[in-house]
């Protein structure tokens, strides 16, 4: 994968580069960064530069067999460790390797794809993923072969903040005594859900969201997108660039989030003085209990971003508002009045309170049910 082909974080790759050519290479790094942003595409470019003995930003120069390798994904001294779950196939005690041949098409197909396309190859359904200590057990053993290539191993461990706690102590272990020419990169987009002990023992890069042009440029690059409808995505896609590949397509993705969305505030606005009205957020309630856990995770942080775009209407602060309705007699501007700084606050931490219970396996129904119905009492708040 070459630099090149990465969108934005030049200074990030310069720094990258210069690090590698001059033998500084720290042995554990952990890149944070927001979904769509490149991390992980960044992160396989540097272990190619660092595996293949490239130079300069086209991340070529090197061994060239060891670059064909990379096409793949497929070199010997490449092992990515990610979030996995319990199968058909794979019934009991999963790990990365398992699953090896879908997170290489993966990797091919949606390079900037986040967490919530993973599953989806996966077919999580209720279930939710994490990394586990079979994975660290996996690390030991793989880093404990000599190199292929005679020179560094790369260990790209993806959404690390998944790691349980028998695999991050175990990871911590690694850390603590690396072996020789060993890198590892961990990849998350929530850096304080690692733990502490973890983050201190790893050099930290933050990368930012993509700029709209830089994203906009690529389209019209890569993709022979018309410039002004490049610029209306990249607006969109808020510096998401899996997002933007989607509104490319015509793909939109959150258009049943959408319809949820409205069925619930419209049910909530009905629902005060009017007890059959409650029937409907329960009826609302059960029909997004019946979907996964991930996906209702998803759709709780899509309603986040509703009620802040909705916000920043209210206060008229219009440029910052990218949202367009696609639902009949839905306006985000009639909406806007009721979103102010008096309940925006409550809303939030009620939605966050019932993400956190649906990650510990509470009882969906009954989270959404109480969630709809302090919806009810805040939205109608003076």
């Amino acid at each position: 994968m070459h630099f090149k082909q990465i969108i934005g974080h030049d200074h990030l790759k310069s720094h990258l580069i210069r690090s590698a050519s001059s033998g500084r290479i720290p042995h554990a790094q952990l890149f944070v960064g927001p979904e769509g942003s490149g991390v992980l595409p960044l992160a396989i470019a540097y272990a190619q530069f660092v595996l293949c003995s490239n130079t300069g930003n086209e991340n070529t120069g090197g061994n060239e067999a060891c670059n064909l390798k990379f096409e793949h994904f497929a070199h010997p001294d490449l092992h990515f460790i990610y979030p996995t779950v319990t199968t058909e196939e794979v019934k009991s005690k999963p790990k990365s390797l398992d699953f090896l041949n879908d997170w290489r098409e993966f990797l091919l197909e949606q390079p900037y794809g986040g967490l919530f396309d993973w599953y989806k190859v996966l077919n999580v359904q209720n279930k939710q993923g994490e990394i586990r200590v079979e994975d660290a057990q996996e690390i030991l053993r793989s880093l404990s072969l000599k190199s292929y290539e005679g020179g560094y191993k790369v260990m790209i461990i993806w959404m690390a903040d998944k790691l349980n706690v028998a695999a991050s102590n175990k990871l911590l272990k690694l850390l603590e005594e690396p072996t020789d020419k060993t890198l590892f990169i961990l990849i998350t987009e929530n850096e304080e859900d690692i733990i502490q002990t973890i983050r201190s023992r790893c050099q930290v890069l933050h990368f930012s969201a993509l700029s709209e042009e830089a994203i906009a440029n690529h389209l019209i690059e890569y993709k022979s997108i018309e410039e002004k409808k490049a610029k209306l995505i990249a607006h969109k896609a808020q510096g998401n660039y899996n997002i933007a590949l989607r509104l490319c397509d015509d793909k939109n993705d959150n258009q049943s989030f959408e319809e949820w969305f409205v069925t619930w505030v419209r049910a909530a606005f009905r629902a005060k003085g009017n007890a059959s009205a409650i029937q409907d957020l329960i009826s609302w309630s059960e029909l997004i209990a019946g979907l996964g856990r991930e996906t209702q995770k998803k759709f709780l942080h899509f309603c986040i971003e509703m009620f802040r775009q909705a916000l920043l209407l209210n206060y008229q602060a219009d440029k910052l508002v990218y949202f367009e309705t696609g639902i009949a007699n839905f306006s985000l501007n009639k909406f806007a009045p009721f979103v102010t700084g008096n309940n925006i606050t409550e809303i939030y931490k009620e939605i966050q309170d019932a993400i956190y219970h649906i990650e510990r396996n509470g009882n969906a129904k009954i989270i959404l049910t109480d969630l709809s119905i302090k919806l009810t009492r805040l939205i109608h708040k003076n």
